[in-house]
């Protein structure tokens, strides 16, 4: 290497060197005595589901059939019939949908003329139909998936139903069905049950139902479902997991926008989503653009409330759309509507509407307690009107309250319930996110603003009864809003650092909210602190989290005061989530870049000094 190349990089090498920031110096004084704390409410963090970006259809609810009744095309004959696609060229088959169905609510069903048979030009695996599912099927090897269909012919006929993968057209499990419908009997349609065992793995299949045989078939209802869904009740269990483990108080559904329509014809309406899933019609979310055959209804939403261990809360239409609403004096279908729904949920196994839920399978009532309208009993109301500023006009237990921003603005939003009137209804934040370019698909700014939103929540947890962010899921291939707390495609799935926040504060719900004061110069930190018990053991922790949105890191000293003296801290652990680049993300490829790491706190005590890294969450947790 010559000279001039050395002091090239020499000269290189000095330009490249930062000068560290100077650390910024707070306090924190913490009284630590439960006596002068006060009780953050048992139902503080939960979770909200809308059927947005395929959270249920393609997501949490494990049909691996997309368009599984052919409706999807609306209701004039012949229909699109997407996604399904046709096996074979037009020679060989015809295919078109007709309103032959057995089924009331659905009466599309696909209609298949075949013109060939196995000695008359049909390929060897036969021809029909296939259905990618949403965005590729994911069958694994060793797996059981049921299927059914409905179908009708004229004469006896074998269909062979496979699943395949969609890049290499390998079998991964196959069953050859012989049918005799309508033949010498009166019965002119069919279910047809069969459970296939995958030989092979495939994130990308198909399910193809084929035939060789000549004539005319008929098909409707197709369903294909994993036989390891969570306790056999339909969600898929990665997901189902990855809710469950935010300990969840509450459960809100089904939206949201979703519930509302563009249209009022194409509104949520929960009595079109109960009862056998066969019957049920589906319909257009026009809001969010794509068809749901509604599998995951009002039923399978309060099930998962149960299995989540949260407390459901229903969100119903009240007559209005985006675009049109019915006139007041229309209103009572929507009231005696919204009745029926709590009767369902919450009626004896006797009652009108609790007689449908026990024949699904549920014959003891539903914890139902709160819904967004509407009033029975001892159901809480939830008025969807703001009452930050001034006082609602309408009687109501709670009001909603929804706020995406920047991360700048979430993070001193934290304020935003200091000065609300602690007369009157409490206040649910049921919709927040950091939203916007600069949260990307879900980076490390947004959560940590979000982070520090929280801890204002905690403060204001007198008034503040529940807190949830939103939206909870997005299936990768079909990001209608971003970001979102839990990001997945047909087989794998990862938490946004938003979600990963959620968890860091999931033990506040039921915890006590301690005094504590911050002294600091800078408008990007925030601090508080919390008595929490831990389920495992019944052991008391004391927890501080300090949240910092700065660019430098913080010289924090901590003082604790309030504690019994008999009382040592002890088994501390620190958690930091943070990231070398504010705007980092997971990934499918890197799902662990930016999640909280735990280690030892070393030196606890009642007076502690210690570093708070840039743009992070850190939390002190101290065994009491």
């Amino acid at each position: 290497m010559d000279s001039s190349c050395t002091i090239l990089i020499s000269i290189i090498l000095c330009c490249c060197v930062v000068e560290a920031k100077p650390m910024q110096k707070a306090k924190l004084l913490v009284n630590a005595s439960n006596a002068s704390g006060r009780k953050i409410p048992e139902t503080f963090m939960g979770v909200f589901f809308e059927e947005i970006n395929h959270a249920g259809a393609g997501g949490l609810w494990a049909e691996l059939v997309s368009n599984r009744g052919f409706e999807a095309g609306g209701q004039n004959v012949p229909s699109n019939i997407y996604p399904w696609s046709i096996i074979g060229d037009e020679p060989s088959i015809y295919v078109s949908t007709d309103r032959t169905s057995c089924f009331e609510h659905n009466k599309i069903a696909l209609r298949m003329v075949v013109l060939c048979d196995s000695s008359n030009f049909c390929p060897p695996d036969g021809v029909g139909i296939s259905n990618p599912g949403y965005w590729g099927m994911n069958i694994e090897q060793g797996k059981k998936y049921k299927v059914v269909f409905y179908a009708s012919s004229t004469t006896i006929i074998s269909l062979k139903v496979s699943f395949v993968g969609s890049d290499d057209g390998v079998k991964l499990a196959s069953e050859d069905i012989l049918l005799a419908i309508g033949v010498n009997t009166s019965t002119t349609w069919r279910r047809v049950e069969s459970v296939l065992e995958a030989n092979a793995t495939n994130q990308n299949a198909i399910l193809q139902i084929t035939t060789t045989n000549r004539g005319v078939i008929w098909l409707d209802q197709v369903s294909a479902m994993p036989l390891d869904t969570y306790k056999g009740h339909g969600f898929r269990k990665d997901l189902f997991d990855m809710v469950a483990e935010l300990k969840p108080r509450f459960f809100r559904f089904p939206g949201g926008c979703f519930v509302e329509g563009q249209w009022l014809r194409n509104a949520f309406r929960w009595k079109d989503t109960i009862g056998p899933w066969e019957q049920r019609p589906g319909h257009f979310g026009d809001v969010w653009g794509y068809w749901t055959d509604d599998g995951f209804g009002y039923f399978e939403a309060l099930q998962l409330a149960e299995d989540l261990n949260a407390l459901p809360v229903w969100v119903f239409n009240d007559g209005i759309s985006h675009t049109d609403e019915v006139n007041t004096s229309a209103i009572s279908p929507f009231v005696q509507e919204a009745l029926d729904g709590i009767e369902f949920a919450r009626g004896t196994p006797t009652s009108t509407w609790g007689s449908v839920r026990t024949a699904m399978g549920h014959p003891e009532p539903f914890d139902l307690r709160y819904v967004a309208v509407g009033n029975e009993d001892y159901i809480q109301i939830i008025s969807n009107c703001d009452a930050t500023k001034k006082p609602l006009n309408h009687p109501a237990d709670l009001y909603d309250f929804h706020h995406y921003s920047t991360a700048n603005d979430m993070f001193h939003k934290a304020q935003e319930f200091d000065n609300a009137s602690r007369t009157g209804p409490k206040a649910f934040v049921s919709e927040y996110a950091v939203h916007g370019k600069e949260a990307g698909t879900g980076n490390l700014l947004a959560a940590i603003a979000e982070a520090g939103f929280l801890i204002g929540l905690e403060k204001n947890s007198d008034l503040v009864k529940m807190v949830s962010y939103a939206p909870l899921f997005v299936n990768a291939n079909d990001r209608k809003w971003n970001p979102d707390a839990i990001v997945f495609d047909s087989h794998q799935v990862y938490g946004t650092p938003s979600y990963w926040v959620l968890k860091l504060f999931r033990e506040s719900s039921g915890a006590t909210f301690l005094n504590s004061t911050l002294q600091t110069e800078s408008p990007k930190l925030a601090a508080s602190a919390i008595s929490w018990k831990r389920s495992l053991d019944n052991k008391y922790f004391l927890r501080i989290k300090v949240v910092n949105l700065a660019s430098k890191a913080v010289d924090l000293k901590i003082s604790i005061e309030g504690l019994d003296p008999s009382v040592h801290l002890y088994q501390s652990t620190k958690t930091v989530l943070t990231s070398s680049n504010v705007m980092d993300e997971n990934s499918f490829s890197q799902p662990n870049k930016v999640v909280p790491q735990q280690s030892p706190l070393e030196n606890a005590g009642k007076k502690m000094n210690v570093t708070i890294p840039p743009y992070s969450v850190t939390l002190f947790d101290m065994l009491m």
